[in-house]
């Protein structure tokens, strides 16, 4: 299999099965766990989502989240250590994926024979995937955590294996770019991906520190001049090699799975993710 179609293959198979994982960040199952450990609001985030790398200190999540205002960051860790422990903020996820799919896919599909197979076919790739793990601490993380008996939470914690790895490969690239947390947020920005001010709010930063952030990638030739945020030719070029070399290394889990299994592992998922996006994304 060629690099530019093992790559193609990560990006669609990641695309059609990452709702799975990323409702985590969105269900109100995920908000009342959190809660009934004492955690409140983003601390909650900040602590649940680095919890498999145990109870690391602020300065580790600020490198592997990345894009976040370290202040905000700080603001949850290590305080939630004090709280509650990485153990229980893990079961406390799957308490809360058990939960949404439950109540979303209905108890049909979380025991369907489907259902069954979908998880053992993400369960493979995400094991090749951590045979991988040099350069992917979140990833690395995520990886040491016991694999859950029941198929509907084997295949969102193989979905976040797999979004981890691919994101760690994501932050070398941008770092490999000369690009900060906030400079990636201004690209993801500029690209229309996400509204400007949610990404500001949901991230921390100031309208002071994005504009100094937005100056600072004109200078450099990311952006055209002027108060919009719109790239340059250049700019643009390098946000795309970026995105398509963030595919190339994500590829490995993919290629190992096939063309085959990748495709009937999207056609399985691709109605359960679309109820995800429908009811929790728009």
């Amino acid at each position: 299999m060629s690099t530019d179609h093992g790559a193609l293959l990560a990006r669609k198979t990641w695309l059609t099965v990452e709702p799975l994982h990323g409702m985590i960040y969105f269900i109100p199952e995920a908000t009342e766990a959190y809660e009934k450990l004492g955690l409140i609001g983003q601390d909650g985030y900040f602590a649940s989502r680095a919890a498999p790398m145990g109870a690391v200190a602020a300065e580790v999540v600020i490198s592997t989240f990345f894009n976040f205002n370290p202040d905000l960051v700080r603001g949850a860790i290590p305080g939630a250590w004090d709280i509650t422990t990485p153990d229980a903020l893990v079961r406390a996820r799957f308490t809360a994926v058990d939960g949404a799919c439950r109540r979303l896919l209905g108890e049909a599909v979380v025991d369907s024979e489907a259902m069954r197979r979908a998880a053992d076919l993400a369960r493979t790739a995400a094991e090749v995937a951590t045979g991988h793990l040099e350069g992917r601490p979140l990833a690395g993380g995520h990886a040491q955590v016991p694999w859950p008996d029941e198929p509907h939470l084997v295949l969102w914690h193989a979905q976040s294996i797999l979004r981890e790895f691919r994101g760690d490969g994501h932050i070398a690239l941008l770092v490999t770019h000369g690009l900060s947390g906030i400079d990636a947020l201004i690209t993801h920005g500029a690209a229309g991906d996400v509204p400007i001010h949610l990404l500001r709010a949901t991230r921390g930063w100031s309208a002071d520190a994005w504009e100094a952030a937005a100056d600072s990638m004109r200078s450099r030739g990311w952006l055209a001049g002027g108060g919009d945020l719109s790239f340059t030719e250049w700019g643009q070029e390098r946000r795309q090699a970026i995105e398509d070399q963030t595919d190339v290394l994500a590829a490995a889990p993919y290629v190992a799975l096939g063309e085959d299994g990748c495709a009937e592992l999207r056609t399985l998922v691709r109605p359960w993710s679309r109820i995800f996006s429908d009811v929790l994304f728009r």
